[in-house]
């Protein structure tokens, strides 16, 4: 049974589509003995957000707010788009004052890796990549490895995982500084003072609905943007919803990977499950990681960073 947590629902992009599915989510987390605040988010509808761009960023520059005590959790509702419409508009330096001395963890996934990668670049706040409420705890069948790793990576100072990759990986090892997210919403950033910039990073990406020249088009926009010269490998997750045409001629996702490997230099690792699909790991942003490879089974630690419940853990 994981900790007792008070977890509070922010909605920084799109609106619940599926608001039975949201309201399943909350029944599953109150069934689990933790205490949700901010269900109001679930009903704000305002075009394709789930609130104007000031009502959004108020659920999260509230949390500066010294007189109102911090949730263990921040919960993203969905994904879509909206995040970086919020940038602007967030209170950096009342939220890095504020999560300096308390245990409080912001966790989403997709769209929210703007949040994410802000709060690191201006606030110096870590994070966790995991799941949301309507996609995965609101999901109608409740994937139990999703739920049982979340909640040992979001109370524990310590997470691992392993997996299967490529059975020509060669073997390796390399330590670094793990972040990223959605590839999409990582390469939005770039230029903007909202990129984190880690010296020696392990940086995962993932994707879903984009064609493989897109994919491979905006690892070269990292390449280009200088972000890999300072990466130590890359993780890749899920890369669905890709379509080949007659135009391709065969060209797929992996080709698009195999070309984009030659060329960067760097490790690159698939296989890792995070973000969109339905079964997911829950990666820490801004920890330190280590990453082993050995006869093609590779193995994730992480360690020291934020968790729910334990003000030990603040940066």
């Amino acid at each position: 049974m994981p900790k007792r947590l008070d977890i509070r629902l922010i909605a920084p992009s799109g609106y619940a589509a599926d608001r039975a599915a949201c309201h399943r989510g909350i029944e599953r987390l109150q069934a689990a003995g933790h205490r949700v605040q901010g269900e109001a988010v679930v009903e704000r509808t305002f075009l394709r957000f789930a609130g104007s761009d000031a009502e959004r960023a108020a659920d999260i520059n509230q949390l500066a707010d010294a007189t109102a005590p911090l949730p263990d959790m921040v919960m993203a509702t969905c994904g879509g788009y909206g995040a970086i419409a919020l940038l602007d508009l967030l209170d950096y330096g009342g939220l890095a004052t504020r999560f300096r001395d308390q245990a409080c963890v912001f966790v989403g996934h997709g769209d929210f890796t703007a949040i994410q990668c802000a709060l690191y670049a201006r606030s110096g706040i870590g994070s966790l990549h995991g799941p949301m409420l309507l996609q995965d705890f609101g999901a109608t069948y409740l994937r139990e490895s999703t739920w049982r790793h979340f909640w040992q990576t979001a109370t524990s100072p310590r997470t691992e995982v392993s997996w299967l990759c490529a059975e020509d990986q060669p073997d390796l090892r390399v330590e670094g500084t793990i972040w990223g997210g959605n590839l999409s919403t990582v390469c939005s950033l770039i230029g903007t003072p909202y990129l984190p910039e880690f010296d020696g990073g392990i940086l995962y990406v993932e994707e879903t609905g984009e064609q493989a020249w897109r994919v491979e088009r905006m690892l070269y926009e990292l390449k280009l943007a200088g972000v890999l010269d300072r990466q130590r490998a890359i993780l890749i997750g899920g890369l669905s919803g890709q379509r080949v045409s007659e135009y391709d001629n065969g060209y797929d996702t992996e080709h698009a990977l195999q070309r984009f490997g030659d060329a960067c230099g760097l490790p690159i690792l698939r296989g890792l499950a995070f973000g969109h699909g339905p079964d997911k790991w829950t990666l820490p942003f801004g920890a330190q990681a280590t990453v082993d490879v050995l006869d093609g089974t590779a193995h994730l630690t992480a360690s020291g960073y934020r968790h729910a419940g334990d003000a030990s853990s603040v940066n």
